[in-house]
């Protein structure tokens, strides 16, 4: 990967920084409360698989183009290919709105995420690259599976957990990759790879269950199995059409549960995962408790996953899950995912208050 050198490193870090807190709130959160060097390791790892995840989610680019411009991409950061990552900007410069959003800015600033990439010390881009890689290698796939349809049709749930496999679990992989250099023992870095891809997996179904509207109607992509909304008698093509409401609420509610099957793994990862080279508790737990937060609200009203309206945990609780992680440690993490499971976390403190 060769990436410009237009600025100080300092200044291109602090852009990819500042980029994160764009185009995810959540990462954003993660990111602001590790330290250094994970912080920025974790900052630049996620930009990388950023660019990739909003060409796949282009609906705008037709499917021929953007498995080329993925493919183009991964052989600019894979570091025994010759293609410099200029070439993917010009490759991906014409599919660039004209008035870019954060996500597209990130894609056009791909060079500075490049050139900061070089910057991180060998080991961490060894623990980088990889799972970077075999991301893009799962999204072109998929690109060009469904190119027919426009955009991703999911067939059924072994489909599911492929796509947020390589959604997530590879990043499940990267957190872990960077985790588990130095004095970690074998036996907790097994534990970690054996629990890595669920924290991911988990972490991608939450979000598939809560913006099948914004996915569909924005992005031209269904991720809820066509399987389990046959059984309900429903059509992809009609999955947030009114008429379905009900039926297709059953499949986000189905949905929402296959994802609970990874909440033991997920927990399990954070409570083994060593707290070394800048990581916290902190940073992994706010993301997993605003999961548990997310998929008790989907329990609740899971047609809103299906309106503009939409299924997330209030501001209120996010603050208050804030609060409270700065704190955790391993053995309290099991109580509070009980709580923020039955009721809004800023509601259980203050009655507990």
């Amino acid at each position: 990967m060769s990436g410009r050198k237009h600025a100080p490193a300092e200044a291109d870090l602090a852009w990819c920084h500042e980029a994160v807190q764009g185009v995810s709130r959540t990462f954003a959160l993660t990111v602001d409360v590790l330290e250094e060097p994970m912080a920025s390791q974790i900052c630049v790892g996620y930009l990388l698989c950023r660019v990739a995840d909003t060409v796949e989610d282009a609906g705008h680019i037709p499917p021929d183009a953007q498995s080329d411009v993925l493919r183009t991409y991964r052989r600019a950061i894979d570091p025994d290919h010759e293609t410099d990552i200029g070439e993917f900007r010009e490759a991906v410069d014409e599919w660039l709105p004209d008035e870019r959003d954060d996500d597209w800015t990130v894609v056009a600033e791909a060079p500075t995420i490049a050139a900061t990439f070089e910057d991180l010390d060998p080991e961490a881009q060894k623990a980088i690259v990889p799972p970077v890689l075999e991301m893009v290698d799962g999204m072109a796939m998929f690109v060009d599976r469904h190119a027919t349809e426009g955009g991703l049709r999911i067939d059924d749930r072994d489909e599911l957990e492929q796509y947020c496999y390589y959604a997530a679990g590879t990043v499940g992989n990267l957190i872990t990759n960077l985790l588990t250099r130095g004095d970690v023992g074998e036996e907790r870095a097994e534990r970690l790879r054996e629990t890595a891809e669920e924290f991911g997996l988990l972490l991608q179904l939450v979000n598939v269950s809560k913006d099948v509207y914004d996915d569909y109607t924005e992005e031209n992509n269904v991720y809820l199995p066509a399987e389990w909304l046959e059984a309900e008698g429903v059509e992809q093509e009609r999955v947030v059409h009114p008429e379905n409401r009900e039926s297709s609420a059953r499949v986000v509610d189905r949905t929402a549960d296959y994802a609970r099957s990874f909440l033991d793994d997920a927990q399990a990862y954070l409570e083994t995962m060593p707290l070394s080279n800048g990581n916290t508790m902190e940073a992994w737990t706010v993301p997993y408790l605003l999961a548990v937060g997310t998929l008790r609200e989907l329990g609740t009203r899971p047609e809103d996953a299906l309106t503009e309206t939409g299924v997330k945990v209030s501001r209120e609780e996010v603050f208050a899950v804030m609060s409270a992680a700065s704190d955790v440690g391993r053995d309290s993490l099991a109580e509070l995912r009980q709580t923020i499971a039955r009721t809004p976390f800023h509601r259980a403190v203050g009655s507990a208050d």
